[in-house]
């Protein structure tokens, strides 16, 4: 019997602890959480709202207009433009433009697509080649905005060299990966079916190369004058080729020309060289519309093309007097803020459209 009540005074006291849990998770119930049904009726529950602070509305005010705008590398003629837009494209803060260091207009269609903030971007029209065949409709993701300047091909060689077809089979340079000249360079080349050994440097390394006759020729696909062939002094018969326009280079490029005047010491007077440009252009992300990035995107439109006298003024490149908002470019559609742009009549209209 005796043994009987010890099991069941040993069991009570086992029980103790979770009783005591039990108790503990019932009053804490009671207390901190409020009961499932809501406030006792009767009642009425108080939410305060804080203020906004000053800086709480400046910070949003600057968010809302604010647009990102992909444009190139440090020495490259990209990121000047779009530090020119971001300084008149400013008025009242309605708009603020940001533009972003990349690794160059090639490159640039991708952070348009990929890059998280990015609404804008400038790009080569031939960087769209390569993406239709890797983004499936790609076009109805990215829209035209205006084209801004075209960037010259520059095909210098050394003296033994005197056409394209001496470059079959030799070293030629196209710069750095992700640079305008390394992917419309081999392109063209393609293009014209001249097979060459691609080299990607630095410029300024491939021309101490040539200088010396390790390397053929480099290329450079950018705004002309380019400050290493006016600058910097060469030896008698080092030269521009001629590249001609035709058939096989009409859907992206357009007919262009190395004058004495871009390069008095290079190029004769009377002797102007025949290339081809890879058309700049202003692109932006195809937000849809009703959304805050498709208003934001449509407002810088509307004031970059409002200024555009304004940036064709000295103190700005020289290249904004080529800016030509009604051209189109072949394979996309134009932003519906820039669509009453394409009439080349309004073309230097001022005001807003």
């Amino acid at each position: 019997m005796m043994r009987k009540l010890m099991f069941v005074l040993v069991l009570s006291l086992l029980a103790l602890p979770a009783m005591a849990q039990n108790a503990n998770r019932t009053v804490g119930k009671s207390v901190a959480e409020p009961p499932a049904s809501g406030p006792p009726r009767g009642s009425r529950a108080v939410r305060l709202v804080q203020p906004r602070s000053a800086e709480e509305e400046v910070r949003d005010r600057v968010n809302a207009g604010t647009v990102a705008l992909a444009a190139g590398l440090l020495e490259g003629a990209p990121l000047r433009f779009a530090t020119e837009i971001s300084r008149v494209v400013n008025e009242g803060n309605k708009v603020h433009v940001l533009p972003v260091v990349t690794r160059g207009p090639t490159e640039n269609v991708n952070d348009l697509l990929y890059l998280k903030g990015i609404d804008i971007a400038i790009i080569n029209s031939d960087s769209l080649e390569e993406y239709r065949a890797q983004v499936p409709e790609i076009e109805k993701r990215i829209v035209h905005v205006m084209n801004l300047f075209p960037s010259e091909l520059h095909v210098f060689a050394r003296p033994e060299i005197n056409s394209l077809a001496d470059l079959a089979g030799k070293k030629v340079n196209f710069n750095t990966q992700g640079t305008a000249a390394a992917y419309s360079g081999p392109l063209i080349f393609s293009r014209l079916g001249i097979e060459v050994e691609k080299i990607f440097v630095p410029h300024p390394v491939a021309l101490e190369q040539m200088r010396k006759g390790e390397m053929a020729a480099v290329v450079f696909v950018t705004s002309k004058p380019v400050d290493a062939f006016v600058k910097r002094k060469w030896d008698e018969g080092f030269k521009f080729l001629a590249v001609p326009w035709g058939p096989k280079l009409a859907d992206y490029y357009v007919p262009a020309s190395l004058t004495p005047a871009d390069y008095p010491a290079l190029v004769h007077a009377g002797g102007d060289i025949e290339t081809i440009a890879v058309p700049t252009i202003l692109v932006a992300y195809n937000w849809n519309p009703g959304t805050p990035r498709y208003d934001r995107v449509t407002a810088f439109v509307s004031e970059l093309f409002g200024r555009l006298d304004q940036l064709r003024e000295p103190g700005f490149d020289p290249k904004w007097k080529e800016a030509n908002p009604g051209a189109g470019v072949p394979g996309l559609q134009r932003l519906k803020a820039a669509e009453s742009w394409q009439d080349p009549r309004m073309a230097n209209r001022t005001g807003r459209p």
